[in-house]
């Protein structure tokens, strides 16, 4: 059966649903809630991978690196928009580190197959103030797997924030040129591709990742926040996803409830959130949204 909603950038493979991941996953399916669980690191993507096998319809994974597990650092629950507990610990979590192995993430796509449907989520993050060593290796880590969905002909799942450290959004947006521009010189344009998850850049910013081709997706933020939603009336409607980068950021009215973890399930207030900005038809717009999604990921 065709989904009513896409999750497209879910984490329900973190440790914040260790007790009751069965639960959450069920209920939002019970919606017709599909979802898609994203990988940070080695350990989070295998489980990503592991989850498309326990349930045999309507969960997918996307494996790789986030840029704050490039480097051992600790990252404390501000940074992480007061979600620490998505880690265990409401301090946040330290990372230890990670180097980008291709071929651990390219033998996980192949055990996956066409459930694995994405590389990330990966890119640059300069919330901190990175050394030199620590952004060389961010710069590394990005490339890598820019270059493994490349090869294996998968979309890219971005993630871009920028802070101390500087413009990430024009970092990312500069590898990516480079990249495109390498492969619209021999027909291969269209293999680099993607979405920019939790887009929060400039307008300006949104137009480059739409003329490079990628998609922009939009969190429970939009529900609360209004600077958002020039951004949302300025993405076309064929170009925009709808995302709860569950457990984080949990959209109104779900946090006026006290539930401060997010889950798949209220993807469809962020959903219906975004049709009412672009002041769409509530059933042709969420129809959109999906069909955005599963053309995206492959999604059959």
């Amino acid at each position: 059966m065709k989904p009513r909603f896409i999750d497209i950038h879910a984490h329900t493979n973190f440790s914040a649903f260790d007790v009751d991941r069965r639960d959450v996953v069920e209920r939002a399916l019970a919606a017709g809630i599909w979802m898609i669980n994203i990988g940070t690191q080695r350990d989070t993507s295998r489980r990503a991978v592991d989850m498309t096998r326990e349930f045999p319809e309507g969960v997918y994974a996307i494996v790789g690196l986030h840029p704050v597990h490039a480097n051992a650092s600790f990252h404390d629950a501000e940074e992480l928009g007061g979600a620490g507990a998505a880690h265990g610990s409401t301090a946040g979590f330290t990372s230890r580190g990670e180097v980008f192995d291709k071929d651990f993430y390219r033998s996980l796509v192949h055990e996956g197959g066409k459930k694995v449907v994405g590389i990330g989520e990966c890119g640059l993050d300069y919330y901190r103030m990175p050394t030199d060593e620590e952004r060389v290796r961010q710069i590394v880590a990005f490339r890598a797997q820019v270059e493994l969905a490349i090869e294996l002909d998968l979309p890219l799942m971005l993630h871009v924030r920028s802070g101390k450290g500087g413009d990430a959004y024009r970092d990312v947006l500069n590898i990516l040129r480079e990249y495109k521009k390498g492969l619209s010189a021999t027909g291969d344009g269209a293999k680099l591709r993607g979405d920019a998850h939790f887009f929060a850049g400039t307008a300006e910013y949104a137009q480059e990742f739409l003329d490079l081709g990628f998609c922009l997706s939009y969190t429970g933020v939009v529900t609360f926040a209004k600077e958002y939603e020039a951004l949302v009336r300025a993405t076309p409607s064929d170009r925009v996803m709808s995302e709860t980068d569950c457990p984080y950021v949990s959209p109104a009215p779900e946090r006026g409830k006290g539930n401060k973890r997010n889950e798949p399930l209220f993807v469809t207030h962020i959903a219906d959130k975004i049709i009412g900005i672009q002041g769409l038809d509530l059933e042709s717009g969420r129809a959109q949204l999906v069909e955005n999604a599963m053309r995206l990921f492959n999604i059959p």
